[in-house]
Parts: C-alpha cells; sequence; structure tokens
C-alpha cells in the first residue's frame, strides 16, 4: 500500500515509506528497493524530492544516501553507510549483529 501511495504522483517532493517491504521475502525485497531507488533517482534529480524510509533491516538501508540512527527519539548518528561502519558505533555494532544471523 505504502509503494503504491509513492507512486501515485509522478514527481512527489517527498515519499515516507513506513516498513513498506515487512511482509516480504529477501529476494522481492531487494527487487523492489532496486526499482524504487531507480524511480527516487529520477523523482529527485527532477524536482529535488526525497524519500524518508524508516526500516529496521540494515540490507534495505545500507543503500541510503544518508542513515540517520535515532535512540529514545534522538539522533545519536548520522552518515553514509561506509561511515557509520568506519565510526564503529552503534549502527555498526547492530548492523555486525543483524548481519551475523546470515552466516
Amino acid at each position: 500500500m505504502a509503494l503504491s501511495r509513492a507512486f501515485m504522483r509522478s514527481t512527489p517532493l517527498l515519499a515516507v515509506l513506513d516498513e513498506p517491504t515487512a511482509a516480504l521475502d529477501a529476494a522481492s525485497e531487494h527487487e523492489v528497493y532496486q526499482r524504487y531507488a531507480e524511480a527516487a533517482r529520477e523523482w529527485q534529480h527532477a524536482t529535488g524530492g526525497i524519500t524518508l524510509l524508516v526500516s529496521h533491516r540494515f540490507a534495505t538501508i545500507r543503500m541510503a544516501d544518508l542513515i540517520v540512527v535515532l535512540d529514545g527519539g534522538r539522533v545519536i548518528e548520522c552518515g553514509t553507510h561506509a561511515e557509520l561502519i568506519a565510526r564503529a558505533g552503534r549502527y555498526a555494532r547492530l548492523y555486525d549483529l543483524q548481519a551475523s544471523a546470515y552466516e
């Protein structure tokens, strides 16, 4: 439903997606986000619009241009995936924890 709403306008200024693929398997989720990322890049180029994606799946959010980590309603870290991993803070610990479940 969330993805359908996001695609209703051809050039949205803001698309807010809160766990839009939570019910999908990993392969389907990956395909949806690849397609969405392509469309979002076009929207951003045309209008300056952005997508705000709320997710707990690190495989999903690692592709974001900017990742904001919240704790107790406060921003505790901010950066790209590579920057946050290099800082070895909360994001890196949680990413490693989630990734270890797939090893």
